[in-house]
């Protein structure tokens, strides 16, 4: 079996990418949001972490977390966000039979992509790539008409205009 080595950095940023196990034709990240936005305050009250930045599309989402400088460890709360949002679902989808075996639920992917944010460049290139990620996916022609991102508070904090990302007139890396 692989063994996965992860870094454990308090006060650290991370990029973070999750997904569904499903994602074909799959929307319960947006049509379960209230249950996906309890299971982020219960872990918040529990393991606190502060959410820089986040996009919620149907079948995966993107965020950006900053730790407290006394806990770097983003799997536990990782591990308790997905199985309060599970626990909070009925039953019902597809499970593999290792996952039967593990007695598991097939909703989300076991892995998660991280990455470390370096510097202030690279902050910023995965806080653009967040929030234009619903455009790249075809949900919507302009970011501010995607309801589940915090593309909505930065327009609000004057970081970004309404307009920003329509008719291509920012560049957007690929961070992944």
């Amino acid at each position: 079996m692989t063994e996965y080595r992860r870094f454990y950095i308090p006060k650290a940023m991370w990029f973070f990418t999750v997904n569904l196990a499903e994602r074909k034709n799959n929307h319960l990240l947006i049509t379960k949001i209230d249950e996906l936005r309890n299971a982020f305050r219960y872990v918040k009250q529990r393991k606190p972490f502060h959410i820089d930045a986040i996009v919620i599309l149907p079948d995966h989402l993107h965020c950006i977390w900053t730790l407290p400088p006394n806990d770097g460890n983003f799997s536990v709360r990782w591990n308790m966000l997905k199985g309060r949002f599970s626990r909070s679902i009925d039953h019902g989808e597809r499970i593999s039979k290792s996952r039967q075996k593990r007695r598991e639920r097939g909703i989300w992917q076991r892995r998660l992509w991280a990455h470390l944010i370096e510097d202030q460049e690279d902050y910023n290139r995965h806080i653009d790539y967040i929030h234009w990620n619903p455009v790249k996916h075809g949900h919507v022609k302009n970011v501010i008409d995607w309801p589940y991102s915090s593309f909505h508070q930065y327009v609000k904090q004057g970081i970004y205009s309404n307009d920003w990302g329509v008719n291509g007139q920012y560049e957007i890396q690929d961070v992944e």
